[in-house]
């Protein structure tokens, strides 16, 4: 019992870890809405604490050029995502910026960003490796979830049948991961579910702290729907299969030494 403990928290802890972009990131939209009046919009510093932060990250070691070329494009694929998703009313951001294109603050991309540092730090602090996975039919649909997510405002939302898409490719597919040098498995389906769990607590954190606002919020904040659970644990297969890809073109990391955190 005590062993089972010993390894949930030092689970706990290692996912806390992998979260370290993440947290710090809200940390500074957290403490952004403290700040006094200032000559500088809030969305423009925002833009500007995500910058540092990704040199801090990377010029400390805690995520190689591999993982910031990983984090670079989540950026710009999630900047695309939210000039749609507002220029259709979806959600906005009302505070007025002038690093802002299309309504969109260029901060906005780096919510994004956190989720592939995210994928990318589990990766190599859980000596992630892959067992049963389909590189390209996984990617595939990744891709049509991506482009779903677009054209379900013109055309029938083909969510679910992707969902389904989803569980035929993973099915069989799982993760191996590392916690106190016992090795795990778990399917990677379930992963996926786990993370947009967890993402979906994460937006009622960043729309209650005003990081951007659905319609409903408007006049005050009220709790994000439990749909974007099962729409952020479709988003996260395409952050999955960049990380994977950016992976497959290099050789594995040496386990000879720890990690750095």
């Amino acid at each position: 019992m005590a062993a089972s403990l010993r390894q949930l928290l030092d689970f706990a802890w290692m996912q806390t870890r992998s979260c370290a972009f993440a947290i710090a990131l809200m940390s500074g939209v957290a403490a952004s809405t403290l700040l006094p009046g200032l000559p500088v919009a809030r969305y423009d510093l925002l833009v500007v604490y995500g910058v540092l932060l990704t040199l801090l990250f990377w010029l400390r070691g805690w995520e190689n050029g591999r993982d910031v070329a990983v984090i670079a494009v989540c950026h710009v694929i999630g900047l695309a995502f939210e000039v749609v998703k507002v220029s259709l009313g979806s959600w906005s951001y009302p505070e007025p910026a002038v690093l802002k294109f299309a309504g969109v603050p260029l901060y906005g991309g780096f919510l994004y960003a956190a989720v592939g540092s995210y994928v990318c730090r589990a990766w190599r602090l859980f000596e992630l490796d892959l067992v049963r996975y389909r590189p390209r039919s996984t990617a595939v649909v990744a891709a049509a979830v991506y482009i779903n997510f677009f054209s379900h405002h013109w055309l029938p939302d083909a969510r679910w049948i992707l969902a389904a898409l989803l569980l035929a490719v993973t099915a069989g597919s799982s993760v191996r991961y590392t916690v106190r040098g016992v090795r795990r498995r778990m399917p990677l389906a379930l992963s996926f579910v786990l993370i947009g769990f967890f993402l979906w607590v994460a937006e009622n954190l960043a729309t209650y702290l005003g990081a951007w606002r659905y319609p409903y919020q408007l006049d005050g904040w009220q709790p994000v729907g439990v749909e974007k659970f099962g729409a952020w644990s479709l988003l996260i297969s395409v952050t999955f299969v960049l990380a994977a890809v950016a992976r497959s073109h290099h050789k594995p990391e040496s386990t000879g030494t720890p990690p750095r955190s």
